[in-house]
């Protein structure tokens, strides 16, 4: 089967309400005031969906217009696309009253949320008008998710910056050595990378990357563990460790109700933390009063408030 060229003319929405109005009436002049046109009109639509298609679709008999059998195939098909087209819209309109704006938000390499119930609850409280959608995608690059429009703001720990982005601050964190409590290094204070040589390890990426474990721990000493695997979802290397099936360095807030819950153990890293900084990114080209940037701010304010 070849595909159509990109310029081919298609049918739009007007004529697919026509071919169903048509299809239950059987009169120009019927289905030209069940759509609000003349029938001079709706002739011409006729036409137009004809010449795009390249096929007749009706025929007249006495002041009526006949199907096809191109026009009955397509009535088909309008009468349930339409009808499931208008229920999801009205589903759209009832779920988002009230909704002026969405703002879609992610979380590099994490999927750390223990903390969006309490916030959503307070921002939408004083922003009504605004709704916040969590989105999944390519988590390791969120500045491309930014710039591509597939999320409008993103909370980042990696160091990189882009000249059509802009960040603001929320709350300084660190790295720390994750084990199962049965773990030998469980009951560890700091962990080097002279501890960590020989252990079995979960990583993100075995590429190195400038503010993270490799590079300031690992390689300083030229000592490194026994990579086990390379697994890109931090919950499946969380499920990994509480097994002891391997240790990993992840960042402390994201793994925080684990290491509550007694799962596993998060021990910092020595002789120096590792230190990173959580930001909120954000396109330049978003309104400096606009819902994104209102959301943006809020988050500042309340990982101030609640560290």
């Amino acid at each position: 089967m070849h595909a159509l060229p990109m310029d081919t003319p298609r049918l739009d929405i007007r004529h697919l309400q026509m071919i169903r109005a048509i299809g239950r009436t059987g009169r120009v002049v019927d289905a030209a005031e069940e759509l609000g046109l003349t029938p001079s009109a709706l002739s011409h639509r006729i036409k137009e969906a004809e010449r795009r298609l390249g096929a007749p679709l009706f025929e007249r008999t006495h002041k009526r217009l006949r199907m096809t059998a191109a026009a009955e195939y397509l009535a088909n098909f309008c009468e349930k696309f339409l009808g499931e087209l208008y229920l999801i819209e009205d589903e759209v309109r009832r779920m988002n009253a009230g909704i002026d704006r969405v703002v879609r938000i992610a979380v590099e390499n994490y999927s750390a949320y223990h903390w969006f119930p309490a916030f959503f609850g307070e921002f939408r409280a004083k922003n009504p008008s605004i709704d916040i959608q969590i989105m999944a995608g390519n988590r390791r690059d969120m500045t491309g998710s930014l710039l591509d429009r597939h999320v409008d703001l993103a909370i980042v720990s990696n160091a990189t910056h882009h000249a059509a982005t802009r960040a603001l601050p929320l709350f300084d964190d660190q790295l720390v050595f994750v084990c199962a409590p049965e773990h030998p290094l469980a009951s560890r204070d700091v962990i080097a990378a002279e501890d960590i040589e020989g252990q079995r390890f979960v990583t993100f990426t075995k590429v190195p990357e400038p503010d993270q474990e490799f590079a300031n721990l690992f390689r300083p000493e030229r000592r490194y563990p026994k990579w086990t695997a390379a697994v890109e979802l931090p919950e499946a290397i969380v499920e990994l460790v509480a097994a002891n099936q391997g240790t990993s360095v992840l960042a402390q807030w994201a793994v925080a109700p684990h290491v509550q819950s007694g799962r596993i153990m998060a021990i910092p890293l020595g002789p120096s933390p590792v230190q990173i900084q959580w930001r909120c990114e954000l396109r330049k080209d978003e309104p400096q009063n606009g819902p994104v940037q209102n959301v943006a701010e809020a988050l500042a304010v309340w990982f101030s408030d609640h560290g």
